[in-house]
């Protein structure tokens, strides 16, 4: 056996832990191990410990993306979230437009529209995509 494969069998039982994602509960402890990386290592890709976090967070969503799919919800659905999640009424949306144009959208008499869309993302720090 190499100097190599003898130090990495020496670290798989460990490693290997971290790499495995077969059920909630090693999805919660992947999580809460890829929150410690983060908290530690933060942005810099030069951490010696970032390609671990980054093979992590990887991992943990192939395992979201597999178990915890997001509904097919429509950007109507996602505002009325947001809206509710921030205590705001149609008047609270002035700068999407009229309380009667909020009602419109919100009913479905009226899409969004590519200004309302941008608007809504900066107001709510989100992707325009959620709103398509």
């Amino acid at each position: 056996m190499s100097i190599l494969a003898k130090q990495i069998e020496d670290s798989w039982a460990t490693v290997s832990e971290l790499l495995t994602i077969r059920n909630e509960r090693d999805y919660d402890a992947a999580i809460a191990q890829m929150n410690a990386l983060l908290d530690e290592i933060g942005t810099d890709e030069r951490h010696p410990l970032y390609g671990l976090l980054d093979t992590l967070a990887t991992l943990v969503h192939d395992y979201e993306e597999r178990h915890h799919a997001l509904p097919n919800v429509t950007g109507v659905d996602m505002l009325r979230f947001l809206m509710d999640e921030h205590g705001l009424a149609q008047r609270d949306l002035r700068e999407i437009g009229s309380q009667g144009v909020i009602s419109e959208i919100l009913s479905g008499k009226r899409k969004l529209n590519v200004r309302q869309i941008r608007a809504l993302a900066e107001r709510f720090h989100v992707s325009p995509a959620v709103f398509v």
